[in-house]
């Protein structure tokens, strides 16, 4: 495959997070059980990344299989926790999980952390203790917010172990220019075995059910990381990463344009906090991270 010119990399960057903040909106309108969505919208993923990823196919490890079970599970939490508060407070309390990653890199990937990044981690767990300073009213869209914040919070720890399991596949795998696109494959596989015996029955789909499902398995997941496998090559780590924080700060936009859903003020709050400490790490190791010539 080859490498996109910058602006046009840039592009599909932005559109992969696009793609990825359509999903809050898109789970929410569907009248399927969490489980049932986990387990359609991977298994149609899943599918396309065989269909038109075929690095996913070939380099399986036993560090694939790890990462794609950490994978797998950030995914199946995604989808339960949005069913069951604001997609606001989801996707935000996912994104702590560089507060995770910096707790457990010395221990897991022996790096070391900077006096800078105990700042990061103190912003980070206000922004995420201000989820729950207040009580939630439930809501058409969110009947459960504190068990939803939890669940979501859970899937912020499971996605940073991700993080750091991708990390430690790069370091592993010499021979695959991009590692991770079979965990992703995998992870996607191992979450709908585990959805399945949740899921069924499955009652017969609606039409506007089966179109959603359909657009979270092909275009917010499926064509979202096509678009991040070409896009990633030609655009430094730092610039992917700011672009990429479109999806949290995109995600409660759509879900109060379709579905009318309000965060609260601590939650707004809390998710700025955790925004704009996601990006002075980005910034920050940016910055002090050596020069590395283009390849």
């Amino acid at each position: 495959m080859a490498d996109a010119k910058p602006g046009i990399a840039r592009l599909e960057i932005a559109i992969t997070a696009i793609l990825f903040s359509l999903g809050g909106a898109g789970i929410k309108a569907c009248s399927l059980t969490s489980w049932q969505i986990a387990m359609f919208r991977s298994a149609i993923a899943a599918t396309m990344f065989l269909l038109f990823l075929p690095e996913s196919r070939r380099g399986w490890t036993r560090w694939t299989w790890i990462v794609g079970a950490g994978y797998a599970c950030t995914m199946l939490l995604f989808v339960i926790a949005n069913k069951l508060t604001t997609s606001a407070n989801t996707i935000f309390l996912q994104s702590t999980a560089p507060l995770y990653v910096l707790l457990l890199a010395p221990w897991l990937l022996h790096e070391r952390n900077r006096a800078s990044d105990f700042l990061i981690m103190a912003l980070l767990a206000v922004g995420l203790c201000l989820f729950f300073v207040s009580h939630e009213n439930p809501w058409r869209t969110a009947p459960d917010p504190l068990r939803g914040n939890v669940l979501a919070a859970i899937s912020g720890v499971s996605w940073a172990l991700t993080i750091m399991g991708m990390r430690l596949l790069g370091r592993e795998s010499h021979d695959s220019p991009n590692p991770t696109v079979p965990a992703v494959l995998v992870g996607n596989l191992i979450a709908v075995v585990v959805a399945l015996p949740f899921a069924v029955p499955v009652p017969a789909l609606g039409r506007v059910d089966a179109l959603v499902l359909l657009g979270l398995g092909t275009v917010q997941i499926g064509l979202a990381y096509v678009f991040l496998t070409r896009g990633i090559r030609s655009v430094p780590a730092f610039e992917t990463m700011v672009i990429l924080l479109l999806e949290p700060a995109l995600n409660p936009v759509w879900a109060w344009l379709v579905h009318g859903e309000r965060p609260g003020g601590w939650a707004i709050l809390g998710g700025v906090l955790i925004l704009g400490a996601s990006a002075l790490k980005t910034w920050n190791d940016a910055r002090l991270a050596p020069e590395i010539p283009p390849a």
